[in-house]
């Protein structure tokens, strides 16, 4: 097959976020519709790129980068673990940056993923780091999804290292009572906005 840019693209995207359902290629990538990223998905897998593979019971196909994917792009030559606990969360991670992309209307080289901020520390210590990063008229804003409820000390670290370190914070949630301790918080840490996942799926992209 014949690499285009596109191709590269796709496959930045996936390594940046570890995984990607064929709907977050296509909503990011800007295909016209599904069919066409589907079949662009096939002839990287086909060739060797990409792998797709089923995880989770309910859940679709999941795309990761190949060890031939990764030399394409020059990334990191280890493979991605996915950890089976996580897939939810990440993907949901990847459905919100595709919201938040159509509201603000920042593109991808406009934000970075929780595995780049931890690439860029290298060894060392894990820091906190939030699930993404996006920049939008100069203000860097940092990005959280929080789906299950966390000890308060823990998520109001969180809050503060974000409070530190990014213009604005914007925490995404479904669940009532991480969203009553964030609205606590907020009374506290002025660059706060709390958005429940119902009112961000509400949005059309």
């Amino acid at each position: 097959m014949v690499i285009v840019e596109r191709d590269l693209e796709i496959l930045r995207l996936v390594y940046r976020f570890k995984f990607c359902f064929g709907r977050h290629v296509s909503k990011l990538i800007g295909f016209t519709g599904m069919r066409a990223c589907d079949r662009r998905l096939k002839a990287l897998t086909d060739g060797g790129y990409l792998a797709r593979k089923k995880y989770l019971y309910g859940l679709p196909y999941l795309y990761t980068l190949t060890h031939k994917g990764r030399i394409l792009i020059g990334a990191n030559k280890r493979e991605n673990k996915i950890r089976l606990e996580q897939i939810n969360h990440d993907a949901q991670v990847l459905d919100i940056l595709i919201h938040l992309k159509a509201i603000y209307g920042f593109s991808l080289n406009d934000i970075k993923s929780e595995r780049e901020l931890h690439i860029k520390d290298g060894f060392g210590t894990r820091k906190h780091h939030p699930d993404f990063l996006f920049e939008h008229h100069g203000k860097k804003y940092a990005v959280e999804v929080e789906l299950t409820l966390k000890a308060k000390t823990n998520l109001e670290k969180n809050v503060r290292d974000n409070y530190l370190n990014y213009d604005q914070q914007i925490w995404v949630t479904g669940d009532n009572k991480i969203f009553g301790l964030l609205k606590n918080f907020a009374e506290e840490y002025a660059n706060m906005e709390i958005i429940s996942i119902e009112k961000l799926e509400e949005i059309k992209c």
